[in-house]
């Protein structure tokens, strides 16, 4: 099944990264999209694609068969009010949480007796190119199915546990931002030894690409592939070890364990 009507409720980031996605996998048409925002004039970029842009959402999602909910997680409760009587009408409509923190459990306490499914992807979903990771409903596994066939157009996408769900984040989401950051490092540090900007930044990218893609491609552990590169007293042994004297990857390990720490801390201030 293709889905012919899907809302977004919330044109932040993520929302029109998702937006973006659809229409470049060709998932669907731009007159069958719409995104809500409350300040619309903030997402022209999405009106100019043909998307249909309100901050109507009760209307916004009367005709749609799929409707994802992207908003920020103090707004959930206040949109699943103004949204549930509508739902409630409409037994076909699936309703799709992306809002990080938010469990089915506390999103059904919300809506009760809606098909609600969550997923987590991440921003490189406008290039199609997105690790989504769907929780698994053995309440609505038809729904869950579609959602992947779905979100399978647009990258990589697997059905976990929801208790991972906070890890799926971390890695996921926050991840994007994590290796950006590497690739902003690399970059930098190509500029020191004689690169130009432009042709750093462009080195580096390509070079990560083509990491990601013989993990992805060939299944081999990381490690399998860097000994390939490591030759006896040569530099890039020197170079690995000198990242792990100043604890490259203590610090990564750290500064994923301190956000999977602080999703923890937000969540159970929401549960009290």
């Amino acid at each position: 099944m293709n889905f012919k009507k899907i809302t977004i409720i919330g044109g932040g980031n993520l929302g029109c990264s998702i937006a973006k996605g659809l229409l470049k996998a060709k998932a669907i048409r731009a007159s069958g999209l719409t995104v809500t925002r409350r300040r619309t004039h903030l997402i022209e970029e999405i009106k100019e694609l043909g998307i249909y842009v309100t901050n109507d959402n009760v209307s916004a999602i009367k005709e749609a068969e799929l409707i994802i909910l992207a908003v920020k997680p103090h707004q959930v409760a206040n949109v699943a009010e103004e949204i549930s009587p509508i739902l409630k009408t409409k037994k076909h409509q699936i309703l799709l949480s992306v809002v990080t923190g938010i469990t089915k459990k506390q999103l059904e306490q919300l809506l009760p007796n809606i098909n609600i499914v969550r997923a987590m992807p991440n921003t490189a979903i406008e290039i199609a190119e997105s690790m989504t990771c769907i929780a698994g409903n053995s309440k609505h596994k038809e729904s869950e199915k579609l959602v992947k066939e779905l979100f399978d157009k647009l990258g990589k996408t697997i059905v976990i546990n929801e208790e991972l769900m906070g890890a799926a984040t971390v890695i996921g989401a926050c991840g994007i931002a994590f290796a950006l950051r590497f690739m902003r490092s690399m970059s930098q540090g190509g500029i020191e030894i004689g690169f130009g900007a432009e042709i750093s930044q462009l080195v580096t990218a390509q070079t990560i690409n083509g990491a990601s893609r013989l993990i992805l491609e060939s299944q081999n552990h990381p490690e399998k592939e860097i000994d390939k590169v490591t030759t006896p007293m040569g530099v890039t042994i020197s170079g690995l070890n000198e990242m792990e004297h100043q604890g490259f990857s203590s610090a990564v390990i750290k500064g994923l364990l301190t956000s999977f720490s602080k999703l923890d801390q937000v969540k159970t201030k929401k549960d009290n």
